[in-house]
This record gives structure tokens, sequence and C-alpha cells, in this order.
């Protein structure tokens, strides 16, 4: 095992997830992630030729740091998500949530990836953001949704005290974001939720740590594996900024007035 970055309930490791569950001994409540999502295009071609800034920075918005594994086609981006969300699912308590953000496009291959990996598919949650901060469709729908594929270890029998979380979550994309797909803090704030005060939440795809911030101030545990060094970095630095109760935003004051 790698040494990880950590703070006080929190932990990110830098490492490929798949070999990193491969020798994690311990056991979570909850996976709630957001993988590459090997989409953002039209064709075939968009995904698997284009960088990532190209297929998801907006117009006018400066670029931000690549990331790898977006360039799978949806047999291949099946098979890989059956692979780590079985990994994942073994070190997941029984009745334990795995909560994944996914997109139209890839929405059949995550569902049918989920129950390949063993996990029982719940149900969907939707993601709609503002009509001033989604895409447009001439002749067609708005193209303003994702979507979370909920799913448990086996059984679900909730606590008496467990939430009822709302299956529509309508926000934009955040402001002045570090990572290309981040997504919103207040989403990820009621997705932490789905486990009690001191469970572990668990995301492989850490990211920029949005997770492991909504985790850290909903006083759940939390674990992140990070593929690219840099990132993991940005990750580790937010969350200590959210246990100096500091600004977790992106903007440059934020990232540096605060600096360990």
């Amino acid at each position: 095992m790698n040494s990880p970055v950590s703070g006080n309930g929190w932990e990110v490791h830098i490492a490929d997830c798949l070999l990193w569950l491969e020798r994690f001994p311990g056991v979570v409540d909850a996976v709630i992630t957001d993988p590459p999502y090997s989409s953002g295009g039209a064709m075939r071609g968009d995904r698997t030729n284009q960088n990532v800034n190209t297929k998801y920075r907006t117009s006018g918005a400066p670029a931000l740091p690549d990331f790898t594994g977006d360039n799978r086609d949806q047999r291949s981006f099946a098979h890989w998500c059956a692979l780590w969300l079985a990994s994942a699912r073994i070190r997941t308590r029984t009745g334990g949530h795995l909560l994944m953000f996914t997109d139209w496009r890839q929405l059949p291959s995550a569902t049918d990836a989920v129950q390949a990996g063993g996990w029982v598919w719940r149900g969907l949650g939707v993601w709609q953001k503002p009509k001033g901060a989604s895409r447009p469709t001439k002749g067609g729908l708005w193209n303003d949704t994702e979507f979370l594929v909920w799913a448990t270890n086996g059984p679900h029998k909730p606590a008496p005290e467990a939430p009822c979380l709302d299956g529509v979550f309508v926000s934009a994309s955040p402001r002045n974001k570090v990572h290309l797909t981040e997504k919103p803090l207040e989403i990820l704030d009621a997705l932490v939720q789905i486990v009690p005060e001191g469970a572990t939440v668990f995301d492989p795809f850490a990211g920029s740590g949005t997770t492991g911030i909504a985790a850290y101030r909903r006083h759940r545990s939390f674990i992140g594996v990070e593929l690219d060094t840099a990132m993991a970095a940005t990750a580790a630095h937010r969350l200590r900024n959210a246990e100096r109760g500091a600004p977790v935003n992106t903007e440059t004051a934020a990232m540096t007035l605060w600096q360990a």
C-alpha cells in the first residue's frame, strides 16, 4: 500500500484504483464516485481522438489539466467498470451503497456494469442543470441532465432513521473548477447522507476531492484514490481547507492562502 496524504478522518491515495483495491484490507459503507465517462462526443472518434479539454470544456473557459482513461468505447467501458465495481463491492459492507455518476450515452453500459459487478441495481437519480448552464439541442430535447446509478451490495434494509434522498438534484456545474468534470459540492453534500455519521465513504476516482469534502463536512470518514499525482495533491489541499474552515472553492485566493 502507498502512504496516503491524510487528515482528520480522511485520506487520499495516489494509485490505480484496481491495483489499490486488491491490497485494501478494510471495509467501506458506501462507494460514491464519478468515473471517467469515455463519452462527450456524438461520434466514436470524438471519444477516442479528442483530448478531454476539447470534449468537456465550455466555450471561453480556461483549459484545465487533462486526465486519462476517457477514451474507451461502450463495450470496453462496461468491461472496465465491471472490474473495479466488482472489486469495490467485495470491500463494501453487506447492504452498503453505490452511487455512480454517468451521462446518457453511457447509462446503458453503466447499469449493465453495475450488475455485472454483483451490485443490486436499485434506481436512478438525475442531475438537472439549469437552462442557462446547459446545452440546448435545436429540434430536440434540451441536454441538461446527467444521471446517478444507485445500487446496494445485497439486500437494502435501511434503518428507521435513514433519510429519503431526493431523486432529482438541480444545480449548475461549479464555477472556477479545477477538474474538467468536477461535480457540484451541494449534490455530494446530499449524497453522502445515504450513510450515517461515522460511516466510511470511498471514492475510487477522487479527482479534486469534492466527495471527500462533502463527507468531511457531514462527519463521515473518507477514503479517496486518484491516479493523477497533481490532482491528488489538489484534492488533499481542498480537504485541508475544509478542515481549517477555509474556502474550498477553486478561486486563486482559496487555493494559495492555506498552503500547508
